[in-house]
């Protein structure tokens, strides 16, 4: 088992490092700069000379070389300062601690959601095969990964408004202030955000499902006289859940991304919005801060699935 964990934590440092590598270029590539939108201002309409220009990006320190940067922004994350935002001019995690509990609290919500429907609704599939309550299962899991995510937050949010006259409210209670009031807010957002995740999960876990009820053992475990609950819920599920665990990792990850969609439409004050809001200013700092973070826990969340791997199924510690 140490060998094991020794193997994925080796990996899981040069990758870190490749996507902070891959977050500051592209932000570097990409148009824009910085000192001449703050300058600029909102509407775009202020004047300026070139040596406010020049002035403004040494205190940055954008024109300094690539390496520098890069090699200073590491080195101030790894102590755990993510920098000052170039346009608000306040510290970036002053800004992230506010709003990363809410995008938290989002994507835990649609993926217990999510997971909650998903795995019944694969498992029942999957048993009850080509019968009315699979086909609408299957229908379900189609349609939930057909519909873009986008789309589909806004006609929840046109139906609402024009069936019960709701609408996305301008401020949201915080879970420990007002927890009633929170989760009706945030539970049509993270309805929206899990359906994808709930389609994409059943599918998957009907097919591993189908897959290990045709296996041996199923048949002998029932050649026994156990229950049909005990042969699905101990034997057939246990082993089928290691693709559903897969996918399930690698869909939080989608999660976290389409939170910058879904908090924009519903008017989540969260991550997501604050990066859309960076990116719209070319606020390098917060962007890179926001990206790096969320990969770093997307990153480790996988380390964690593979520890999960490990205490599902032994043989994999030894390969």
């Amino acid at each position: 088992m140490g060998r094991y964990l020794a193997k994925r934590i080796s990996l899981f440092i040069p990758t870190i490092l490749l996507v902070s590598v891959l977050v500051f270029l592209i932000m570097n590539i990409i148009p824009g700069d910085p000192a001449m939108m703050i300058l600029m201002g909102e509407q775009g309409e202020r004047d300026f000379t070139q040596e406010q220009i020049d002035a403004l990006r040494h205190k940055l320190g954008t024109d300094r070389p690539l390496p520098v940067q890069y090699g200073s922004w590491v080195w101030n994350m790894a102590r755990g300062d993510f920098g000052t935002s170039m346009f608000y001019d306040e510290p970036v995690w002053d800004e992230l601690k506010e709003r990363f509990p809410t995008t938290l609290e989002l994507v835990f919500l649609a993926f217990i959601i999510s997971f909650g429907l998903a795995v019944p609704l694969g498992v029942l599939s999957a048993v009850k095969q080509d019968t009315p309550i699979d086909y609408i299962g299957r229908l379900l899991s189609i349609s939930g990964i057909a519909l873009p995510t986008f789309w589909l937050g806004i006609m929840v949010v046109m139906f609402l408004v024009w069936l019960f006259d709701w609408a996305p409210p301008l401020g949201y209670a915080k879970l420990w202030e007002d927890p009633l009031k929170n989760l009706s807010q945030m539970i049509f957002p993270a309805l929206v955000l899990g359906f994808y995740n709930m389609a994409f999960i059943a599918r998957v876990t009907r097919s591993a499902m189908l897959d290990v009820m045709r296996e041996d053992f199923i048949r002998t475990a029932r050649s026994k006289g156990l229950w049909e609950v005990t042969v699905i819920s101990r034997h057939a599920l246990k082993n089928a859940f290691a693709p559903v665990l897969t996918v399930s990792g690698w869909q939080i990850g989608r999660l976290i991304g389409g939170t910058v969609i879904i908090e924009s439409i519903f008017l989540v004050p969260g991550v997501g919005r604050t990066l859309i809001d960076a990116i719209f200013h070319r606020d390098f700092t917060m962007v890179q801060a926001v990206v790096f973070l969320v990969a770093f826990g997307v990153l480790l969340l996988n380390l964690i699935i593979d520890m999960v791997y490990a205490w599902l199924d032994p043989r994999i510690r030894y390969s």
